[in-house]
């Protein structure tokens, strides 16, 4: 996996902001430059143009230090250091200060720690050189006091850029696990669909071929239904995986509107057109699908809301994967009920039961538990926070039975009622 690392984001807005900033901070310092020492003060007496130059090197990297934030704390120390010496000023090292915000901001943190730590000692050094020595202006508990108060602010605005650097970071990381979290749910969603696509065809196949393979020289007639089975089972199944992968692709050049009637693929067409999901109007197919595999079945829907298109979904591939177990593990023969209601606050109740009364050849119910069918039933009945059961019933036969809740009660549809298959 990539690992994406966390980069922050300077926008002209800032730039404009503390290029502001660095106006003031030079104008201030200009004027600082200019001042007598009528009050006996040390104060500065040299060249205009020194002063200037210094005033310069204090506010001008201001407006570059997001840009390059190592480079401004090394002009705006050296210039305020100096401006510290030659008496222009004994400020608390607001420009430090600021540029070291930025430092440990956008600096790696072990070249950040570093700068700060360089930063205090020069800048110790520095007022206590300039305080009690070069120009004393008080005594040496001063000079400490005054270093002690440029280490406050310093390391005040330091820490604040590093609390502002970890909550971006931690917010760059919630992203990428949600980002994670969201790609493995889509990819359980993926493996489902194609799951219950190729499993419940290729169980309809594989049954119709054998069935054609044991009668092809006596039953010669129903060797061609079982093809002709075989050969609807695929294009379906084609179709279906179509869809779906031109769902995966994006393709959105043939959109449906909602209510369009579905538009089956074209054979041999260039380009597969989406059709709407499969929902409860296709619950019929699946049934004829599964009688053609020997599956005797019969379906019963009582519908009192109109469902959510993903909740239908839901509802068609639970179905569809009970009846692919049934064809797989029961046979032909079978007998099998599948029941599909829903009330009008939302709640649907899905079951399909079998008597288990086929000519299988193995049966595999005792190991359904821990079949890729059952586990993608259960989580797509999770997501509605719904329960599942599935076993053996008592008297013979197996029976799925998953009861689903809409997230919010649908609009109340008029009783319907699907014709019993």
């Amino acid at each position: 996996m990539r690992i994406v690392r966390w980069r922050p984001r300077t926008g002209p807005h800032l730039l404009a902001v503390d290029a502001c900033v660095a106006g003031v901070v030079t104008a201030a310092y200009v004027a600082l430059a200019g001042q007598g020492g009528s009050d006996g003060s040390p104060r500065f007496s040299g060249p205009v143009w020194v002063g200037w130059l210094v005033a310069a090197g204090v506010g001008a990297p201001l407006a570059v230090r997001r840009l390059w934030p190592l480079p401004a704390l090394t002009v705006a120390l050296g210039a305020t250091a100096a401006a510290t010496l030659l008496d222009i000023t004994r400020d608390p090292y607001v420009s430090t200060a600021l540029t070291l915000y930025a430092v440990a901001l956008l600096v790696p943190p072990r070249r950040a720690v570093a700068a700060l730590a360089l930063t205090l000692a020069v800048s110790a050094a520095v007022v206590i050189t300039g305080e009690a020595a070069l120009t004393p202006s008080g005594p040496w508990p001063e000079a400490v006091g005054t270093a002690a108060l440029v280490w406050l602010v310093a390391g005040g605005a330091w820490g604040a850029g590093r609390a502002v650097r970890e909550r971006r970071a931690r917010a760059a990381r919630r992203e990428r696990r949600l980002a994670e979290e969201a790609l493995t749910e889509e990819r359980l969603r993926i493996a489902r669909e194609l799951h219950d696509i190729v499993s419940h065809s290729l169980s309809v196949i594989v049954v119709k071929a054998s069935v054609a393979n044991h009668v092809a020289k006596e039953r010669p007639e129903e060797t061609q239904d079982a093809i002709g089975a075989i050969e609807r089972t695929g294009r379906e199944a084609l179709t279906e995986m179509r869809r779906a992968l031109g769902v995966l692709r994006g393709d959105t050049a043939t959109p449906h509107p909602p209510g369009a009637d579905a538009v089956p693929y074209a054979p041999g067409a260039g380009s597969a057109q989406l059709a709407p999901p499969p929902g409860l109007d296709d619950l019929p197919s699946l049934v004829r699908r599964a009688e053609q595999a020997g599956i005797r079945t019969r379906l019963r829907t009582r519908l009192a809301a109109d469902l959510p298109a993903g909740m239908a979904l839901t509802v068609y591939r639970i179905v569809q994967e009970a009846l692919t177990n049934v064809v797989k593990h029961a046979g032909d023969g079978t007998h099998c009920e599948v029941t599909v209601t829903a009330d009008s606050r939302g709640q649907v109740h899905i079951q399909v039961v079998d008597d288990g009364a086929g000519r299988a050849a193995v049966s595999g119910r005792g190991e359904l538990r821990g079949g890729h069918g059952l586990v993608g039933m259960r989580e797509r009945v999770m997501m509605y926070g719904g329960t599942l059961d599935a076993g053996p019933r008592p008297g013979g036969g197996f029976a799925v039975s998953a009861r689903l809740q809409a997230e919010h009660a649908p609009g109340v549809a008029p009783d319907r009622r699907e014709p019993t298959a």
